[in-house]
This record gives structure tokens, C-alpha cells and sequence, in this order.
């Protein structure tokens, strides 16, 4: 029998236009202002989810898919996630919040302490959700570098944050209001660091933490299975959600974990899903039944989509060929790939687009379109079949939205025992370390 499992909520489209083209826009937000995302964080921790991670992109993108990707406002604009992280502190208590960082561009020393600041300040409920985007290179003046060399920058960077975090050591800081002694330089780590990517000094102009800022990281290709198992404390997956796709994941990242000198209980892997959760099967069976002859808008829809997220402009090509090889560059990771061409790359694209616009029921394993109960029942089975870590729910950070996923699900949850119904004390790490 399943127990519990950890639950967190992936903000998918980042700090941008909420619920644009769809009904749910009516509801008046400003999505500039932080009363939406505030509402909205505070539903996600009466649910009991662990942590939000907020998705992020510097760049709205290369010059060729610039107008495909604002156009309906799918892939920009966003503001900085990490700069709404403290309006989510304010507004909650527990629920630990992930702003999605980009190794390449952030200086390592400013990283460092602006994390440290923020970990203080959120009594440590702060992590960030490290990506190796190589597309946003220009922005800031660097040269664009391979997939694999991105990750060995990020490997850098994340190994010097974690330098700066504990330059005062157990000793730096002594805290004496009986003479007064704050802190004893000696013990400080004034270090130099100069890497293939990287130089900084130390120690950190920072009060020292009692556990660093949690790391998750994406990343379904082989460097980013072993980047995750180093360094990762949550690995987000984006695999298929079968019981032995799952299984076959874990082992992976795990052995990637084994292979670093760590443990398995030192990290926790959270798969991605998007549920359609429904009030009725009848609801459910209507969904799917219109979903199964999707209209050329419909197709178009999907080819967006997918366009926005590969910045490769699917619509320029041959709908009854298949993707010519050598279309998607460098920059784009082999899970968004593989999430697009499945075990089949020599289909012809409309039959891809095709299956990305069907939807199919959760009781049947064909789709993620179901009841609370039978989503219950799926999430039960990842636990016992799979020994899964739990899920991360994923969609917009809007109030309307986030009652519709989980109004019907959290009390199946809790009652199944799958779901935490109180939180401990120790910020972020306690919430996905603690069972």
C-alpha cells in the first residue's frame, strides 16, 4: 500500500500573462501585480503541496520565432520570478518556493548572496530550480556554448554557491551579546576560485545558513540525469507516467546519485503531470471523445505550443513529412524532444501534432483527463508499483485554475493517506525531507 508522497505545483508558464485566451481571464487579475499570485500560493499550501517552482525564460526568444512565441503570449512576456519569491513569503508560512535560475547568466557571488538573503528571510523556504539555457547567451554578452559544456558550467556554479554558503564555517560566525563578538574572521574562508567558467573570491558577505537553499534541476538527457544526481536535491522529471517508466527514471537518476557518493534518500524525483481533473466520468468521456479528431486549429494550436517551447518554428514545415534531422539546435534539451516525437521521430508531423491534441482517460493509462477518485487511484498505484516520490502539478499560477485541479483531489488524497495534512518546522528541505 501507497503511503505518503510529496506534491508541489510547477508555475509552467512563468511570471507572465495568467490564463491569457482563456475564460478564466475574466476573473480581472493584473498579472503584473502580486495579489494573484498571492491568492494563489496561499490555496497551494492549505493544499499541502511542498513547493511551487516557478518556471522562467530571460529571452523571449531568437529573431525567427519571436512574433510566434508573444503573439498569444506563450512564451513571454515574464518578470523575474525570483523578485515575486519574497510577495509569496509574505503571503504563506510553510510552502517552500523554487524561482527557476539560469546557471550561465547569474554571477556566482551575486547568486549566492542573493539566495542567502532571501533563504533568511523566508525562515529557509527558498530553493532555486537551476537550468543551462544556452539561448539566453547573447542577453548578456557570453558566447552560446554546447549542451553538454552548459551543464559542466552549471556544475561550476553550483559547486561554487555552495562554497560561498559555507565560507564562515562552524566557527565564522560566534554571536556573544556578552562582550559583544559578532563573529571571528579568522575562521572565514577567504578563499580564490578560478575555473573554466567562473572566478570569485570568498568568504561570503552573508550570515551563514543552517542548510543551503534546496537545488532542483530539469534535464531528461544523460548530462542532465548525472547533473541531478550530484547535485540536485529534486530532480523535475518529464517522463511518461507509466508505472515502469518510472521505475526505469528513478533507477537512472538514482544510480547517477549512487555513482556521486550519495544516497538515494538524498534526493527526492518529482514527475510532471498536467491533470484534466473532472467532476463526472461522463465529463471525462466527453473530452476525450472531442479531443479524438482534432481540427487543423486545433493542430496549429499544438504546433505553437510546441514551437514556443523548442523555439524551432514548426510551422514552416511539411505537416505530411516528417521533422527534417537537424532541426532543433543545441539548445533544445532531449526530454522537450522526446516529448514531441515519442518513440516514433520518422512520423510525419501532423500525425505528432496529432497526438499532442488528443486527449485520453486517466482510468485507462491512454491520458490524463479524470476524476478525483481516479487520479487517486493512478497516483496510489505510482506509489506502490513504482516507489514514487510524488508529482509535481503543473499549470498556471491562477487562483481559478488552481481550485479547479485541486478541489476534487485534495480530499481523495488525504484520505487515501497520500497527502500531508500538517506541516512540520525546518522550511523547504523539512517539507521534502521529513518522510
Amino acid at each position: 500500500m501507497a503511503g505518503l508522497q510529496h506534491f508541489g505545483y510547477f508555475f509552467s508558464r512563468g511570471f507572465g500573462p495568467q490564463a491569457w485566451g482563456r475564460s478564466d481571464w475574466d476573473w480581472g487579475y493584473d498579472w503584473t501585480k502580486p495579489d494573484l499570485y498571492q491568492q494563489s500560493v496561499r490555496a497551494l499550501e492549505q493544499a499541502g503541496m511542498d513547493l511551487v517552482i516557478a518556471e522562467d525564460a530571460i529571452s523571449l526568444g531568437n529573431p525567427s520565432t519571436l512574433d510566434l512565441r508573444i503573439r498569444q503570449a506563450y512564451g513571454g512576456p515574464k518578470h523575474d520570478p525570483l523578485l515575486l519569491a519574497p510577495y509569496l513569503f509574505a503571503a504563506t508560512s510553510h510552502i517552500g518556493i523554487a524561482p527557476t535560475v539560469n546557471a550561465g547568466i547569474t554571477p556566482p557571488y551575486l547568486a549566492a548572496r542573493q539566495f542567502a538573503t532571501l533563504a533568511h528571510l523566508s525562515s529557509e523556504r527558498l530553493g532555486i530550480n537551476v537550468v543551462t539555457d544556452v539561448g539566453s547567451a547573447r542577453h548578456a554578452g557570453l558566447p552560446p556554448l554546447p549542451h553538454d559544456q552548459a551543464y559542466d558550467r552549471a556544475e561550476e556554479w553550483v559547486t561554487l554557491l555552495r562554497r560561498l554558503w559555507g565560507s564562515w564555517g562552524p566557527d565564522g560566525y560566534v554571536g556573544s551579546a556578552d562582550d559583544w563578538h559578532f563573529a571571528n574572521g579568522a575562521a572565514l574562508d577567504a578563499f580564490h576560485h578560478e575555473g573554466a567558467y567562473f572566478a570569485a573570491d570568498g568568504p561570503l558577505n552573508a550570515l551563514p545558513l543552517d542548510s543551503d537553499p534546496v537545488v532542483v534541476s530539469p534535464g531528461g538527457s544523460g548530462r542532465g540525469l548525472a547533473f541531478a544526481g550530484t547535485h540536485s536535491d529534486v530532480q523535475l522529471a518529464l517522463a511518461p507516467l507509466s508505472a515502469a517508466a518510472v521505475r526505469d527514471y528513478r533507477a537512472k537518476v538514482i544510480e547517477a546519485a549512487l555513482a556521486a557518493g550519495r544516497t538515494a534518500d538524498q534526493l527526492r524525483i518529482l514527475f510532471v503531470l498536467k491533470p484534466v481533473i473532472v467532476s463526472s466520468t461522463a465529463e471525462a468521456d466527453a473530452i476525450v471523445a472531442a479531443s479524438e479528431h482534432p481540427s487543423d486549429e486545433d493542430l496549429r494550436t499544438a504546433a505553437v505550443a510546441w514551437s514556443s517551447d523548442s523555439e524551432t518554428d514548426l510551422l514552416a514545415l511539411d505537416l505530411d513529412a516528417p521533422i527534417p534531422a537537424g532541426t532543433f539546435g543545441d539548445h533544445v534539451s532531449a526530454g522537450t524532444i522526446r516529448g514531441l516525437v515519442g518513440d516514433t521521430p520518422d512520423a510525419p508531423l501532423r500525425e505528432l501534432l496529432t497526438r499532442k491534441a488528443r486527449q485520453g482517460r486517466i482510468s485507462s493509462r491512454s491520458g490524463f483527463v479524470g476524476t478525483g477518485d481516479e487520479f487517486g487511484d493512478f497516483i496510489e498505484e505510482l506509489g506502490s508499483d513504482a516507489d514514487n516520490d510524488g508529482l509535481i502539478f503543473s499549470g498556471d499560477l491562477h487562483p481559478a485554475q488552481v481550485a479547479r485541479m485541486f478541489g476534487d483531489l485534495v480530499p481523495v488524497l488525504r484520505r487515501r493517506g497520500l497527502l500531508r495534512r500538517e506541516y512540520g518546522a525546518g522550511g523547504i528541505r523539512a517539507n521534502l525531507f521529513d518522510f
